[in-house]
């Protein structure tokens, strides 16, 4: 396979994981809260008090606690393991193919630093 096919089939690979597997979670009920209006547009004017009279920058402000994030994290996890169990179903793909061309208007996928900073052996290409 040439190197540019490889690259488009992971880079809608990606895509299509982030949908099935990470945006439509509990990520979406984090995401549903009210956003705070900044005028400076980077939160930097923005200040949270809570209940025992702290005041934090919104910078500073842990927007998901604990519970949520392990709460969050197994159940993406189980979405990407019943993702690759159900891969093969044609049933399954024809809803995978229906939501890769929503994906498909996101920005393209690039590699992630961090991950692509892990030594490693890279496959040669052809």
């Amino acid at each position: 396979m040439r190197p540019e096919d490889e690259d488009r089939i992971a880079a809608q690979l990606a895509r299509v994981m982030a949908v099935a597997c990470v945006r439509n979670t509990q990520l979406e009920a984090l995401h549903a809260g009210r956003t705070p209006i900044s005028r400076t547009g980077d939160g930097s004017d923005v200040i949270v008090q809570d209940a025992e009279g702290n005041r934090i920058p919104w910078s500073e402000v842990s927007r998901i606690d604990d519970d949520e994030m392990r709460a969050l994290m197994r159940e993406i996890v189980d979405r990407l393991y019943t993702f690759h169990l159900r891969i093969d179903d044609p049933a399954f793909r024809a809803e995978i193919d229906r939501w890769a061309s929503m994906a498909a208007k996101w920005d393209a996928a690039k590699p992630d630093p961090v991950l692509s900073a892990i030594p490693g052996k890279t496959p040669e290409h052809g």
